[in-house]
């Protein structure tokens, strides 16, 4: 599964300090979704055109390794990470939710949208989310995916003490 972030982990908004740091909120339900998946063995990365520490620090707090920022072409950026894991882009799950993930969209086999993407973005989706970006999108999906592949019951069962 590979994510943009601006819109789809975070609500799109971006929040500057005095000093001109950048700051980001992350939904803490859609770090879950990410922790469980990596749990399972589906690997998870991030494609994003903006760079930030905050980002950063959220994906090595998740366990996320595959991490591409400041991307401008994300099509050329899913083939190095397609060639790096020996996943086909059939196999992959992209979130998007504005006109910079429109390409990757095209090429994925499996684009979601979230709840309030831009509308070209949902007329090259699969399903949209009935989720926002940045309000329990990304967990929407990570749930279905767990579902789908039959490790639902064992994720209750961890919780299930």
């Amino acid at each position: 599964m590979l994510l943009d972030v601006d819109g789809v982990l975070t609500d799109g908004r971006i929040i500057y300090d005095d000093k001109g740091a950048q700051t980001k909120e992350f939904n803490v339900r859609d770090g879950l979704g990410i922790r469980l998946l990596l749990d399972f063995q589906i690997q998870v990365g991030i494609i994003t055109g903006r760079e930030s520490k905050a980002l950063h620090h959220r994906c090595k707090n998740l366990g996320i390794t595959i991490l591409f920022q400041g991307v401008r072409d994300k099509a050329t950026t899913l083939d190095l990470i397609l060639e790096q894991t020996g996943i086909t882009a059939r196999e992959t799950v992209f979130i998007g939710d504005d006109l910079p993930d429109l390409a990757i969209m095209k090429r994925v086999g499996f684009p979601i949208a979230v709840a309030d993407a831009q509308a070209e973005i949902i007329s090259h989706s699969k399903i949209v989310t009935s989720a926002k970006g940045g309000h329990g999108a990304v967990r929407e999906v990570c749930e279905a995916i767990l579902k789908s592949k039959g490790f639902w019951p064992q994720v209750i069962d961890r919780f299930n003490l």
